[in-house]
């Protein structure tokens, strides 16, 4: 991954955090850690999409994949769009959560063999594929974190 993309992609973050303790308020401002709080892992997603097709990705996420994340077991965090050209036009950056990494390999393969996500996936694409590429970066809060 270029260095660019890693501040761009460190720059989510941080205004996800700010979003996030803005949204909270007071009660952001101290988070208790639970045992399983240690285990817990944030995915960073990345997906490029062939020209002219963020619009069918988001609108496949807003319709179908975040609602079966949540079937499945992922927690939904946030969905980004950048800013910046020419991110912006073929870039969705999202973050969702885990209970941990083995949770998460089993959270995927679930979603991956869900006969409502591969109708979803393929009445999607009948217009030929959306993504063309998918980057995927796990994180664990670090202890000073307000999530985790």
């Amino acid at each position: 991954m270029t260095r660019k993309k890693l501040c761009v992609m460190a720059g989510i973050c941080a205004v996800f955090a700010a979003g996030y303790v803005l949204g909270r308020g007071a009660a952001a401002t101290r988070v208790e850690a639970s045992p399983r709080a240690a285990e817990r892992v944030f995915e960073m997603r990345t997906y490029t999409t062939h020209e002219g097709k963020l619009e069918a990705l988001n609108a496949r996420f807003r319709n179908h994949t975040t609602r079966l994340f949540e079937r499945h077991g992922m927690t939904n965090v946030g969905y980004w769009v950048p800013e910046e050209a020419p991110l912006r036009e073929n870039t969705l950056i999202y973050i969702i959560a885990h209970a941990s990494r083995e949770a998460a390999q089993k959270s995927w393969q679930a979603f991956s063999n869900d006969a409502e996500w591969q109708k979803a996936k393929a009445e999607s694409e009948a217009g030929g594929k959306i993504v063309s590429k998918v980057e995927s970066v796990f994180m664990r809060a670090t202890d000073y974190s307000l999530i985790k």
